[in-house]
């Protein structure tokens, strides 16, 4: 199960990690599955680490129901990453060669006597196939059922106060489908889903801001309150604009036209195009003409207890109005899983790049690296590569929790961020001043200390860690090759002597104390609906402001699509003019914003909390000179999408 990037309401996924099926060996090509005997072809990965001898309950009874999901491996699985490479390199003769999505299809996609032969071998061991996808056959049927079909024996695990399915061993297929099968998902059922991590309120429930504001940073101080760091910080800002974030992040006249941007996300707000269109007239955006927005949906949507669906509501509302803002004229689809789970929104992004529904992709969910399983570590690497080939690039925000110790009780960091074919995107607390000039950016991380019941200190100030972007060294992909050169080692061999993946790649305003106004229909106590605006923040809005930039630039190159950017983003390191070096102390000092809140998040009728946020305090990340883990190479600088006019 996945989460969206706002305050976190779904649970945790509970898998656990282990080496992943080499999708990202230096971006690259898978290896071939062991066989454990002539007639079977062992699927690395396939047992999750927890499953352990000694964590073993027994076996899972045979009448237990099992769904599970085949993905097809196609006709040339390491062509498919070969050419995704190729056609993302910059100094490749390839580069920009981009395939049609049928064209895809019949180069890399399964052949019908492949789908043939993997629907007979899974009805002759007794299991029914319920879809068939150009990606994957899924299957139900009884716990003996699969056991057969997959060579395993499937057992009752622990992990920590709950119990799990998981293949006892690792998972076979016949040997005579060596090749044709990717991996298999859904045999251990622990919930594999996303959660959300910015202090994005449901829509069901009102949330509003309390004042004073700064209305752009510094402009009020709070001279009534006690200083921090040795002197008056000012409040909060009451959110920025469009306005604000397309100056400091250098759109300069450019703005999206003529590009194609996909949002993914569970569910789907009933009143996004009116929230929408009220807030872009509110502040000063450009209208919305007509057919500009859309939204691909399912036919159903499944776990909306479980996955809190009201909150992925205000998720979808961010993202949509957070492109619009930065990127007023470019496109945009919103397409809705019908679930948090990592099957329902694979099956929305398989949808953008098998419809092409957008060349740029901004994804704000995702999970712990120790909660994604090989298997499904696989499936999003087929598709990000696909899409690669297609000239499709995805964005993902990389996480909320700083290095996740506080938060999973180990340092890691987050997927589908992590994977080499994705690009991370992390955050910053952002000072736009004075006629909407940029100032500073530090990377974001929040400490808070309350005040004092006299009014006169800050109590244990600067007080607890709260929130932070995300990033760090992953434990399961390998370097790719365009962060080599670039990255510091000390960085990419944290965990690996031969260099891993480390995250993110680039940043944007993500601190939700220097956050983005919002505009989304909420419910106020007396029941009415109505439309209302606050301040948001996190790496959710990070990912598609940058979604969002990325148009801009895709513009500047006369509409030529990015696809995959890493390996070009990564080239225009130290180019002058082109990120923003963003470090934790820009000014030499620290740096903290006074804030004030509605104890009942609606008005003043249940008193006022004063707080003091700390800025560029991410757990135990720091953004410092050059490259680093909070912000990657930075933020856009006032040339990153001029620089585009000559790729």
């Amino acid at each position: 199960m996945r989460s969206n990037r706002a305050t976190v309401r779904a649970g945790v996924s509970m898998a656990a990690t282990l080496p992943m099926i080499a999708g990202a060996l230096a971006l690259g090509i898978p290896a071939a599955h062991a066989a454990d005997s002539p007639a079977r072809d062992v699927l690395k990965g396939s047992k999750p680490l927890w499953a352990t001898a000694t964590a073993d309950k027994g076996a899972t009874s045979d009448s237990t129901r099992v769904s599970a999901r085949v993905y097809l491996a196609g006709r040339d699985r390491a062509g498919l990453a070969a050419y995704a490479r190729a056609v993302s390199d910059p100094e490749s003769p390839l580069y920009g060669k981009y395939l049609s999505a049928g064209q895809a299809q019949a180069r890399f996609g399964a052949t019908r006597a492949q789908v043939a032969a993997v629907k007979s071998w899974l009805t002759s061991a007794g299991l029914t196939v319920t879809a068939v996808t150009p990606h994957y056959v899924a299957v139900s049927g009884d716990v003996a059922a699969a056991e057969k079909a997959f060579g395993t024996q499937l057992h009752n695990f622990a992990k920590g106060s709950k119990t799990y399915r998981a293949p006892a061993r690792t998972v076979s297929v016949p040997a005579g489908l060596k090749g044709a099968v990717l991996t298999v998902t859904g045999l251990d059922n622990a919930p594999h889903k996303a959660r959300h991590d910015d202090e994005l309120p449901p829509p069901d429930a009102v949330y509003k801001n309390s004042g004073p504001f700064s209305s752009y940073f510094g402009s009020n101080v709070a001279s009534t309150l006690p200083d921090a760091y040795g002197h008056k910080v000012p409040y909060a800002v009451k959110g920025y604009t469009g306005r604000q974030l397309r100056s400091v992040y250098g759109a300069g006249r450019y703005t999206g036209q003529g590009v194609r941007v996909a949002i993914t996300d569970a569910y789907a707000s009933p009143t996004i195009a009116a929230d929408a269109s009220q807030y872009a007239q509110t502040n000063g955006d450009a209208s919305w003409s007509n057919g500009q927005l859309h939204q691909a949906l399912p036919d159903t949507y499944t776990r909306t207890e479980e996955c809190g669906a009201a909150g992925w509501y205000g998720e979808e509302t961010l993202d949509v109005e957070a492109v619009h803002a930065v990127a007023p004229k470019a496109d945009v689809t919103y397409v809705g899983a019908a679930s948090c789970y990592d099957d329902d929104l694979l099956d929305s992004l398989h949808k953008v790049v098998d419809h092409h529904l957008a060349d740029i992709v901004s994804n704000s969910w995702g999970d712990t690296e120790a909660s994604q399983t090989p298997d499904r570590a696989a499936a999003y690497d087929q598709v990000f590569q696909l899409g690669a080939v297609e000239g499709i690039g995805f964005y993902f925000s990389s996480g909320d929790d700083g290095d996740e110790l506080a938060n999973s009780g180990t340092k890691q960091v987050d997927s589908p961020a992590n994977s080499a074919w994705a690009t991370a995107v992390g955050g910053t607390s952002l000072a736009v001043g004075k006629g909407d000039a940029y100032q500073w950016e530090t990377g974001w991380g929040t400490e808070k200390a309350t005040l004092s019941a006299d009014g006169k200190s800050w109590e244990g100030f600067p007080g607890a860690f709260t929130s932070g972007a995300g990033g760090g060294t992953s434990k399961t992909v390998p370097q790719p090759y365009y962060q080599k050169g670039v990255v510091p080692k000390a960085l990419a061999t944290a965990n690996n002597a031969a260099g891993n993946r480390v995250v993110p790649d680039i940043a944007a305003i993500a601190d939700p104390n220097t956050g983005f106004l919002v505009g989304q229909t909420q419910t106020f106590p007396d029941g009415s609906q109505q439309y209302s605006e606050y301040r948001i923040g996190g790496t959710s809005l990070a990912a598609p402001v940058i979604a969002a930039v990325q148009a801009l630039a895709q513009e500047a190159r006369g509409g030529r699509s990015l696809g995959f950017a890493n390996p070009v983003i990564y080239s225009k390191y130290g180019k002058r003019g082109v990120f923003h070096d963003v470090t934790d102390h820009p000014t030499g000092a620290d740096l903290a914003v006074a804030r004030v809140d509605y104890a009942n998040g609606l008005d003043a009728s249940g008193g006022l909390l004063y707080s003091v946020r700390s800025l560029g305090k991410d757990s135990s990340l720091s953004a410092v000179r050059g490259y680093d883990d909070v912000t990657g190479l930075g933020s856009p600088g006032y040339r990153y999408v001029r620089s585009y006019r000559r790729h």
